[in-house]
């Protein structure tokens, strides 16, 4: 069929600084979890294609900002998550909720400036949006409407779904040595999970791949249109979720009927958000896992997990353990894809032969085409 894309979109720090500008810079990315800020004066830290930024609760209403006090450069707040205000701890200038600098500590006495100088003092805020407990943040200062990157359809799934997350979170992160695309070609693929997941997800859920006639078709020829718009219409179809299998024989936990389950189905659900965005609920909607890939280098990427499960009907003083036994099953099944990502990095090189892709990797191949094109040309997304 068709061959994957050359080598060096995986391997050139020139292809990476291109996708961070063109890509990062310029689509609604996953941000954090709403249910981490519930409280005034609540926030999260990230860095979102390399800018540090935090998101905070201001009675109620979640701003971002550039996490980057105007006096010397420091970082504002400096957990990944807590509860105070926005105040730097290297000399103590306090924001407000518009960012804007409120207090400086001897002011007129140290520092000496003006009205005019002291009203120009904001941070820059950053366009924030939540799709249910999902916060996504768009660092263009003219972002495109979320809605042009996601379907309805989709949005819907997410706020249903999202929406019966519980407020208690595990998190991890962990380091692998693999580009962030290979992760999600690697979730586009129904066939891996047989061959690389037979004693643990394999076990469990009966993936079974499928060939789209039509999608096939599409994939064998050019992008028809390769104007910045008709890119930009492109990315809603690279975004999709819903019920991936049937589990036949899922298990169940006295742990299931504390909770409220989204969904009646014993069934594995996946939602691809793209560019870097996946949220998986092995056991029918009783818990939830997020997996969010984000890029550092060419070969290198931080691999974020979030653990948690549907609403509580009731606290239950077991549920760091559920949280913790659900979050050794996903780093089980997430290492074995993470040790093929890392084979299949190491052995790419220049001139190594273009893999050839199966009539079933159709999907795939469309969002290639679509990636290829908008690398090569000067437009962004």
């Amino acid at each position: 069929m068709h061959s994957r894309m050359h080598p060096r979109y995986y391997l050139d720090a020139d292809i990476f600084e291109r996708e961070q500008r063109k890509i990062f810079c310029k689509v609604w990315l996953f941000a954090g979890l709403k249910t981490l800020l519930t409280q005034h004066n609540a926030f999260i830290t990230r860095k979102i294609a390399g800018l540090p930024v935090v998101i905070q609760n201001f009675h109620g209403e979640l701003r971002a900002f550039e996490n980057v006090c105007l006096h010397r450069s420091a970082l504002i707040q400096t957990e990944p998550v807590g509860r105070r205000p926005l105040v730097c701890a290297y000399h103590a200038w306090r924001y407000d909720e518009q960012g804007q600098v409120a207090h400086i500590p001897d002011a007129d006495t140290l520092y000496r400036l003006n009205s005019e100088e002291k009203c120009g003092l904001k941070l820059r805020r950053l366009a924030l949006r939540n799709i249910g407990n999902l916060l996504f943040i768009n660092l263009d200062a003219s972002p495109f409407p979320l809605e042009e990157q996601f379907s309805p359809e989709f949005i819907a799934l997410l706020e249903s779904s999202s929406n019966a997350y519980d407020t208690e979170v595990m998190v991890t992160t962990w380091r692998g040595n693999y580009n962030w695309k290979l992760a999600y070609e690697n979730l586009r693929d129904a066939n891996h999970p047989r061959f690389v997941h037979p004693q643990s997800l394999a076990k469990v859920v009966d993936f079974r791949p499928s060939v789209d006639e039509a999608l096939l078709q599409e994939s064998s020829q050019g992008l028809p249109d390769s104007s910045a718009s008709a890119l930009r219409g492109e990315l809603r179809r690279f975004s999709y979720g819903g019920k991936d299998a049937t589990i036949d024989n899922m298990q169940h936990f006295s742990w299931h009927a504390l909770v409220e389950r989204w969904g009646q189905e014993d069934a594995y659900y996946n939602w691809l958000a793209y560019p870097n965005l996946h949220i998986a609920s092995g056991n029918g909607g009783h818990s939830f896992t997020i997996e969010h890939h984000v890029p550092v280098a060419p070969g290198c990427t931080d691999l974020e997990i979030y653990r948690f499960t549907a609403k509580k009907r009731q606290p239950f003083a077991f549920s760091n353990s559920v949280l913790l036994a659900e979050m050794h099953g996903s780093k089980l099944v997430v290492g074995e894809d993470i040790q093929i990502m890392e084979m299949v990095q190491s052995a790419l090189h220049d001139a190594a032969p273009l893999p050839t892709q199966g009539a079933y990797e159709s999907l795939n191949r469309l969002v290639e085409r679509w990636y290829e094109t908008l690398m090569e040309t000067e437009h962004g997304v």
